[in-house]
């Protein structure tokens, strides 16, 4: 079945449309917050579709996933008792919730970069950086280089490997795709 190929190809057109950047822009900053799907989904396939504005898009993914993360942080600085710790009870995730408070405490900071950056939600650690009072002016400066690091990253990659990287993404893009569901099932069953 190769609906990951169909999906890459669908969405290497609408990184070409005239509005992508505003798109990635909302993505970047939704995704912070609240939305499931990382801004790399969009961001590598308009590197690749544009590579002369591929740091661009980095940029603008960057600074609208930092942004996010600061509406995920006031979220969980403001509205957490009243609004977000009921939703997580009523969902079942209050061990979730503990775990990454003991993660916060276990690892601090550290944490935070480690959610920038790789695919852990960000969005959980944004909204959990507010409500158990990390300081701000760090959270952020760690947010701007761990989110920085990875879409300058994937920038990178798509702007070096040009169209050899475009025919690798398309071969194994089924592959690729199957793999990540399995591994976000698998990493949703473990924790």
């Amino acid at each position: 079945m190769r609906i990951f190929e169909k999906l890459y190809d669908t969405t290497l057109r609408w990184a070409r449309h005239k509005h992508a950047q505003y798109y990635l822009f909302l993505l970047g900053l939704s995704e912070s917050i609240f939305f499931p799907i990382p801004p790399d989904v969009m961001l590598a396939p308009m590197a690749l579709a544009n590579r002369t504005k591929a740091w661009f898009y980095a940029t603008i993914t960057t600074v609208s996933s930092v942004i996010g993360g600061a509406c995920g942080y006031l979220l969980g600085w403001l509205a957490f008792d009243n609004y977000i710790e009921p939703l997580i009870n009523q969902w079942g995730y209050a061990d979730r919730l503990e775990m990454a408070i003991g993660w916060f405490k276990e690892y601090g900071i550290g944490i935070v970069f480690l959610a920038g950056f790789s695919p852990i939600p960000y969005k959980i650690f944004t909204i959990s950086a507010g409500f158990l009072g990390m300081a701000f002016i760090p959270f952020m400066l760690v947010s701007t280089i761990s989110r920085g690091m990875r879409f300058y990253l994937v920038a990178g990659l798509m702007y070096w490997g040009g169209e050899i990287m475009e025919q690798k993404l398309r071969k194994y893009m089924d592959w690729i795709g199957w793999t990540t569901i399995f591994l976000a099932v698998l990493t949703y069953l473990l924790i």
